[in-house]
């Protein structure tokens, strides 16, 4: 897809007509990061300054004892944090590949191929979409069971290898593709796995690259596997044994509870610096098409 060029309404640079948005959406911004400069303050914060009086925001003396600490404390549990951290970058990884290759694959077959019931199957998709994860948690643990993947990575890997929202944005790409450009790879003799590797995913990567920052963010803060699914330690993720950590600390082990959060964090922060040209563009063209 073209890059965005910018209109009158929304000039690629900064104009003078945009100033009055800036002073409504400056303030918000701050005031929706604010919550993230704290948690990344009290990170590194000594237990001095954690409690003082009255508190600050920023920190005046970092230490990394509370991220020493952390690491320390699980070790001393039997599991260290390196195997939650393996765990994580594995179950992450493999879910966001099996995702992707599923999902074009998918929007190309719902956008180009005729076939019975895709209609249908497409509102199932986007029936999906109204549906939370706390909805189908007991459905979802029944199959689990019945199908003996209890204390497996797959346990882990096939409840979020189905991304609804990202089938939904990647279709919606594809359906711009014209069909005179699929027709004539046809006819110089490509095959389905050849059109989509050399025609569908050069002219779907902003979708692609939002699908991916969608499913990693998603499979990196899952915790549903590790509590329901999971009883093995060793096979449990870095999202499940912080967020427990958040969520039991004592008072004193407040700034190990940061730490874990901001090492949460990081990744997800990462990724979509990575990917952020594509996705601003998946934005434009969203708001232009």
């Amino acid at each position: 897809m073209a890059r965005y060029q910018g209109n009158k309404m929304n000039p690629k640079r900064f104009s003078v007509s945009q100033l009055k948005f800036y002073i409504i959406l400056v303030p918000l911004g701050i005031f929706m990061i604010l919550p993230v400069v704290m948690v990344i303050n009290k990170a590194f914060k000594p237990l001095g300054e954690l409690f003082a009086f009255p508190p600050t925001i920023f920190v005046r003396e970092p230490t990394l004892k509370n991220f020493r600490d952390l690491f320390t404390l699980s070790g001393t549990t039997g599991v260290p944090m390196t195997r939650y951290l393996f765990n994580s970058i594995l179950i992450s990884v493999s879910t966001v590949v099996i995702n992707v290759l599923i999902t074009i694959s998918a929007a190309y077959a719902f956008s180009k191929k005729k076939f019975r019931l895709k209609g249908a199957l497409f509102n199932i998709n986007q029936m999906a979409l109204m549906f939370v994860a706390t909805a189908v948690s007991v459905p979802r643990y029944i199959v689990i069971v019945r199908t003996g993947l209890i204390n497996t990575w797959l346990a882990h890997i096939l409840p979020l290898i189905a991304m609804p929202v990202g089938l939904f944005l990647v279709k919606q790409f594809v359906d711009q593709i014209p069909d005179a450009l699929i027709e004539a790879a046809v006819m110089d003799g490509a095959k389905d796995i050849k059109i989509i590797q050399k025609v569908i995913i050069p002219l779907t990567r902003p979708a692609i690259a939002t699908s991916i920052v969608l499913t990693f963010q998603s499979v990196w803060n899952a915790t549903e596997a590790s509590n329901n699914f999971i009883t093995n330690d060793t096979m449990k993720t870095l999202a499940f044994y912080l967020n427990s950590l958040s969520t039991n600390n004592a008072i004193a082990a407040e700034g190990m509870a940061a730490a874990a959060s901001v090492i949460l964090f990081l990744p997800n922060l990462l990724i979509f610096i990575l990917m952020n040209s594509q996705v601003m563009n998946t934005m434009a063209h969203s708001g232009i098409k």
